[in-house]
């Protein structure tokens, strides 16, 4: 069946009905469409027969169905076995970068913050064989549920038939012009990646740095930037984790709770910069602040990390794609441009009386005002002279005080002064392990203390296992961290920087793990986790441990960092 073909209402895998066409682009199609099963929205991609990469996009979509990191679109279904190929995903509602910088740079906390969620999860996919390749501002959305969400992951280069060489380094130069973009509402990369005024170039056509451009940023996330693109000579970072890495060390503002981010001043016009007749986006011009729908098909090729690595992406498919698929998200309403007075009612101020008549009106009112003030005086004077006759004579209270004698009491006792929570000393870390069959793994213990020497860079590793139950040697496999003494634990912070596996954290007044409080397991996704405590545990020892290795097969922990309160 040819995409050309399918109409809105056609059924595929006697499920997906499609509903709405979002574009055409290449070969392929990107409809909205109901899981009638599970009654979801959904997006989905069908492709023509005659689309010659139609093994690619599918194998690639199976792989990114794997990820398991959230910031990266869901891949629910992909096939190829019919006469009609598709995928199948997660449908993203909110605002892409693009459409937040059509009204004004971001405020850099906020910039570095959402490019730092992008970077953790293109380093995630990375992880895992797969990149992206065609980064824009139109892959990244901030949804109306309040998380980021990056679309394309894998299956973009395929569909534009974009290789690399290195795609490591492309995704990191890709990362650094969205952050570039967020700082400035300037475009660094290709005319056909972003709508956005293209950045201005020095003599030497190099893109400006972004403190050239705009105002108020700092020298370190413009340094980051810098080093992403090649602009001046420090050395380049060419690792997405690296840039998530270099990226956690600038100050980072919270992101709001919904779609929506809060901005800086529009830059001031610069002449020296090239203006380019701005080309309305599809979105832009159905709907000014609308969220984007996510791509149907996300991370990186399905074949090995090289095989991808050499895909190359055309940009006019990317454009096509991205600018159409943000255009059915739910429609978010522009903020008011001004605030319209609201018509006078019967309670408003009165227009004012003309100045010759304001001592004559001043008088006239005066006069009535004091004799109501006078005698209200007068009133209030009798009342608080009976009520200290009252209250002298025993105000009719058995033990010499009335009820508001006591309830006066009362509230002039203070409640203690609850303890403060504050970071923690802790004195000492070990390795820890529950062997399954009496062979432990020594190299666990050769730099435990990297998890508490301050220092990001040192990180505290264990050996390569054949899977992720330790190869049936180990149950469990961590560090345990002693306090200086006992103290109420209320939150534990880990840096992981691996994803995948399942990490664990107990709390107790002993070092045997199995005396200890378990406090909670999350899977690692190359970031900082917390474990909260709620209520607080008292304890001296905090055992943080892999129960399943991580991506890599390999058990990895940076800094660790507990809060809570002395005793």
């Amino acid at each position: 069946m040819s995409t050309s073909v399918i109409e809105p209402g056609t059924r595929l895998a006697g499920r997906y009905r499609l509903e709405e066409r979002i574009s055409d682009s290449g070969g392929s199609s990107l409809w909205k469409a109901i899981d009638e099963i599970l009654a979801r929205a959904v997006a989905v991609r069908t492709f023509d027969p005659e689309f010659p990469r139609v093994g690619e996009a599918v194998t690639s979509a199976r792989a990114a169905s794997r990820l398991t990191d959230p910031r990266v679109t869901q891949v629910f279904d992909a096939d190829d076995s019919g006469e009609s190929a598709y995928v199948v995903s997660e449908w993203v509602a909110g605002e892409t970068l693009e459409q937040m910088l059509a009204k004004a740079p971001l405020e850099p906390g906020r910039a570095a913050t959402l490019l730092y969620e992008a970077a953790e999860a293109i380093a995630a996919a990375h992880a895992a064989g797969l990149a992206h390749l065609c980064l824009s501002p139109r892959d990244l959305v901030w949804t109306t549920g309040g998380t980021v969400k990056l679309l394309g992951v894998a299956t973009d280069a395929v569909l534009g038939d974009r290789y690399c060489d290195d795609p490591a380094a492309e995704d990191v130069r890709g990362l650094g012009r969205m952050l570039y973009a967020a700082l400035t509402a300037h475009w660094p990369g290709d005319e056909d990646g972003s709508d956005l005024p293209a950045a201005p170039k020095g003599e030497d056509g190099v893109a400006q740095a972004p403190r050239q451009v705009q105002a108020g940023i700092s020298h370190a996330i413009d340094a980051i930037v810098c080093r992403c693109l090649g602009i001046g000579a420090a050395e380049p970072l060419t690792e997405p984790a690296e840039l998530a890495k270099a990226l956690r060390g600038v100050p980072r503002t919270p992101l709001p709770l919904f779609a929506g981010l809060g901005t800086a001043a529009p830059p001031p016009p610069r002449p020296a910069a090239p203006k380019r007749p701005a080309t309305p986006s599809t979105a832009a011009t159905t709907q000014p602040h609308q969220p984007p729908v996510p791509e149907p098909t996300r991370p990186v090729h399905g074949q090995d990390a090289r095989g991808l690595g050499r895909r190359g992406r055309s940009a006019h498919a990317q454009q096509a794609q991205h600018g159409q698929q943000a255009q059915h998200g739910q429609h978010a309403q522009p903020a008011p441009s001004g605030q319209v007075p609201p018509p006078r009612g019967r309670y408003d101020t009165p227009p004012s009386a003309p100045a010759g008549d304001a001592a004559t009106v001043a008088s006239h009112a005066r006069k009535p005002a004091n004799r109501a003030l006078l005698g209200i005086a007068a009133a209030a004077l009798t009342v608080i002279v009976g009520l200290g006759a009252w209250a002298l004579s025993g105000g009719g209270s058995d033990d010499g005080k009335g009820a508001a004698g006591k309830k006066a009491d009362q509230g002039q006792k203070s409640q203690p002064p609850k303890p403060a929570t504050v970071k923690l000393k802790i004195q000492d870390a070990s390795a820890t392990q529950s062997p399954a069959d009496q062979h432990p793994d020594g190299t666990s213990r050769k730099n435990p203390s990297a998890v508490i020497d301050g220092d990001p860079g040192t990180v505290w590793e264990t050996q390569t296992y054949s899977s992720e139950q330790f190869g049936n040697y180990l149950k469990a496999l961590g560090v345990t961290l002693t306090l200086g003494t006992p103290a109420k634990v209320s939150t534990i912070k880990v840096d992981c920087p691996a994803s995948g596996g399942t990490l664990q954290v107990r709390i107790g007044d002993s070092r045997a793990p199995g005396a200890m409080k378990p406090i909670g397991e999350q899977s690692c996704h190359r970031g900082e986790l917390t474990f909260a405590a709620n209520p607080a545990v008292q304890g001296q020892y905090v055992l943080v441990w892999f129960t399943r290795l991580p991506d890599g097969l390999k058990g990895k922990l940076n800094e660790i960092s507990i809060n809570g309160t002395a005793g």
